[in-house]
């Protein structure tokens, strides 16, 4: 093969990368970074065919979830967005038919049009990449392949805007973005690392997200956001997107040492690996949504495809920049300042450690039968309303030989007279000699809640008491007697549900039935105590 003249080569380079975002990074990267090696791996080649797929219009809403020091800024916000205007110099002139008499797949034309808002938790780094952005579409490299001219009166650090019309804005997350409107959302670490375990904080992020960005569309039926970010809580951005949109969001996971229950698919195709029908299963208590097998025509299966290549449990994302011991190093670098819950959230994007937080899935041990107790107390945790948290009531015993048995769990959300009818039932269900452990609220419209729910329950050991502490210093006594291997629990539908939320707390968006489980074994303790009761109809109100 004879070698390529010079302006073959420059011919070859220009067709390679813009055909593939992978090259146009490689040919690129010394533009920016002339003293640095480009490093590439299976992790970033899958990053790169998720934005390709945003470009050709397959996907309109990405979330992208990788641990830190993996390129993702550079990727989305520097090379991304200038690949996609070269694109659309490429196609300035041709018509959708010119394309296809050529024989190209897609036409980009107007891509060079494209506004582009790109957002952060601060500003100052959105406006990093915005200027890295201009400097590699200025410099000499990107200008002899894909000429744009900028206009003189809009170029700007934190904007800038070209011949074409297409224009770049850096913005805070939080920021008003009033009066603009793009093409493509870029959402990039939109949670600082110090401030995510503010809830304040958070909810500002999360309001921000909610109400500000779905207004700052170009053309709503065309318009992408991309959003990639390292998980730093449970209820973060994309604890949001995770847990209420889904159905409308392609969501890349890559954790830093494999787990095979959580393996990623999408909807992108992977070179080489044929898709496979699945069924995404979702509970409200778990960080992650799981992937099952499942059969064509399956209620709820998709045709998607395995995005991670890895096979081995905790086989390392990228071990030629990470190798076991850096990883190491990181993990004791999380641990040091947020413990094994930050070293979940931040390496494996799931925002709980794989077993547990306070409490450990493996400390539960299963049975089939219910044992004999000596004592049983359900105890309840009560809703304001009937949106959001749950009314729950947890079934605790405890045997002769001082184990905790998880016995029943019951919930609602409803109206109050449908959780008064609940618990009215479950009483009656469990019987007399089961007490029911119910909070009670302070000031007058706590002793009228006592007096009706009083009411409601004639006839059975009715206890009351004020919640006293943090939730997890109420939590914690229960939690010792998992980790010591003395709580059991029935075999159950509800049981998978409920260890979702317990082991999810106390970082997780419910804490209803570690509530409940908290008050009832305080209750249990407190069986063979003599207490100083007032006794009226069966309830006992503790003073």
């Amino acid at each position: 093969m004879r070698d390529l003249t010079p302006g073959d080569a420059r011919k070859l380079e220009k067709a390679l990368c813009e055909d593939n975002l992978l090259d146009f990074m490689r040919f690129g990267w010394h533009a920016l970074e002339p003293g640095v090696d480009f490093m590439t791996g299976p992790a970033i080649e899958t990053m790169a065919r998720h934005l390709e797929a945003v470009t050709r219009g397959d996907i309109r809403h990405l979330l992208m979830n990788v641990p830190p020091g993996f390129t993702k800024s550079m990727m989305t916000n520097v090379f991304w967005p200038a690949w996609e205007w070269a694109l659309g110099v490429k196609h300035r002139s041709c018509t959708k038919t010119e394309c296809k008499v050529a024989g190209a797949e897609h036409c980009y034309r107007g891509l060079d049009s494209h506004r582009i808002i790109s957002c952060s938790y601060e500003k100052t780094l959105a406006t990093r990449d915005l200027v890295r952005c201009r400097d590699l579409i200025t410099g000499e490299w990107y200008q002899a392949h894909w000429p744009i001219e900028f206009k003189e009166d809009e170029n700007q650090k934190t904007r800038y805007e070209n011949t074409a019309t297409g224009w770049r804005q850096a913005a805070s997350v939080g920021s008003a973005l009033t009066g603009h409107r793009g093409d493509r959302v870029v959402i990039d670490d939109p949670h600082s690392v110090k401030t995510a375990e503010s809830e304040a904080e958070r909810n500002e992020s999360l309001r921000w997200f909610g109400e500000t960005v779905p207004t700052r569309f170009n053309k709503q039926a065309e318009s992408a956001i991309v959003i990639i970010m390292q998980r730093l809580h449970e209820q973060d951005i994309s604890g949001r997107v995770i847990r209420e949109m889904a159905e409308d969001y392609t969501h890349l996971v890559l954790p830093m040492e494999f787990e095979p229950d959580n393996c990623c698919y999408t909807v992108v195709p992977v070179p080489g690996r044929k898709p496979v029908w699945m069924l995404r299963v979702k509970d409200e208590a778990d960080p992650l949504p799981r992937w099952v097998k499942a059969k064509k025509g399956d209620a709820g299966a998709v045709h998607v495809y395995r995005q991670d290549w890895r096979t081995e449990d905790s086989e390392l994302l990228w071990p030629e920049r990470f190798p076991a011991h850096s990883v190491e190093s990181l993990k004791r670098a999380f641990r040091s300042e947020g413990g094994t819950y930050a070293e979940a959230a931040q390496l494996q994007q799931r925002p709980v450690p794989r077993g547990g937080g306070m409490f450990q899935r493996d400390d539960f041990q299963y049975v089939d039968r219910e044992p004999e107790c000596i004592s049983v107390v359900r105890g309840w945790d009560l809703a304001a309303s009937k949106k959001g948290d749950w009314t729950v009531g947890v079934k605790l015993g405890m045997t002769a030989d001082k184990q905790v048995v998880f016995l029943d769990r019951v919930r609602l959300r409803g109206t109050p007279g449908e959780v008064r009818a609940l618990m009215r039932a479950t009483a009656e269900q469990d019987g007399h000699q089961v007490v029911q452990s119910i909070p009670q609220d302070p000031g007058q419209a706590g002793k009228a809640q006592v007096a009706q729910l009083a009411a409601d329950l004639h006839g059975f050991d009715v206890r009351f008491s004020l919640e006293s502490g943090q939730k997890e210093d109420r939590a914690r006594p229960l939690a010792a007697q998992c980790e010591a291997g003395n709580v059991l629990m029935v075999r159950s539908e509800w049981n998978d549900n409920l260890l979702a939320e317990y082991c999810l707390f106390p970082g997780g968006l419910f804490d209803d039935q570690v509530d409940g489980g908290s008050r009832a074994y305080h209750e249990l303790l407190k069986m063979n105590v003599r207490d100083d009761v007032s006794t009226s109809f069966g309830v006992r109100i503790i003073r």
